[in-house]
């Protein structure tokens, strides 16, 4: 290969680097890693569980129907409309929620739409959402949370995780003056799940809004491995006959 290709190929490299750094420097690197795998379709079965027993009853999934999920996470479909059809008996409607339209009323806002809250934030920043609930007395849930501070969102899942009080460390401030500051958070009473346990389901939970936001990313990636190796293979044999084109011209 030419001098010029490789310098080419070169700066397509650094150049998508640049931008996983770029991407990192966000706020990405800050978050815990959910470790969640939209290939797992055990996984996404059990999200879809723990989504429909314990998200539904707030928040809705307006773009993704109850036989789409079905069919990409191998669910029967009596098996669905047994347990996991709790706001439709259509299978062909969107996954809708049983909360009223006075629902701002009671938490200050309408609970949000997670159709592509995974897109919107990121699965990390849902992950550690969902273990940074911690008690505060001075909120009107009687908790609040690191991740989103003044969340309207009350801690529906503390039967499973149990409560968790906040730690304060003494900071000094670019004046020198000495601030408590949240730096996390500690276990205080059990919950129902083992610590690795919830940790599972919040990973399921999490990896099932993954798929929610993109019903055919995992088919997306897998075809784009094969279209960037045909590109690949089309591109040397390109450059073979390019070369066999212009071996006489001087």
């Amino acid at each position: 290969m030419s001098k010029p290709l490789v310098l080419i190929a070169l700066a397509f490299l650094v150049s998508g680097a640049a931008g996983g750094v770029a991407m990192a420097e966000e706020g990405e690197g800050s978050l815990p890693h959910s470790g969640a795998d939209i290939n797992d379709i055990e996984s996404l079965q059990r999200g879809a569980r723990n989504f429909m027993n314990y998200c539904s009853g707030c928040h809705s999934l307006k773009y993704l129907r109850y036989n789409r999920m079905a069919t990409d996470l191998h669910i029967p479909e009596p098996e669905l409309a047994a347990n996991l059809m709790f706001t439709s008996d259509k299978s062909f409607d969107t996954i809708g929620t049983s909360m009223p339209a006075d629902a701002e009323g009671w938490f200050g806002k309408q609970p949000p739409d997670l159709s592509l809250m995974a897109r919107a934030r990121s699965v990390d920043y849902l992950y550690a959402f969902l273990k940074g609930f911690y008690v505060d007395k001075t909120r009107p849930w009687g908790t609040n949370n690191l991740v989103l501070p003044a969340a309207a969102m009350p801690d529906v899942l503390a039967s499973l995780q149990g409560l968790q009080k906040p730690v304060f460390k003494n900071e000094a401030d670019e004046h020198g003056s000495a601030n408590m500051v949240l730096v996390g958070v500690e276990q205080m009473t059990p919950g129902a799940l083992k610590p690795e346990e919830y940790d599972q389901f919040v990973r399921d939970t999490v990896n099932f809004l993954d798929y929610a936001a993109e019903p055919v990313k995992a088919k997306r990636q897998s075809m784009g491995v094969f279209v960037t190796l045909f590109l690949l293979v089309f591109f040397a044999f390109a450059y073979m006959l390019k070369k066999e084109y212009w071996k006489d011209v001087h």
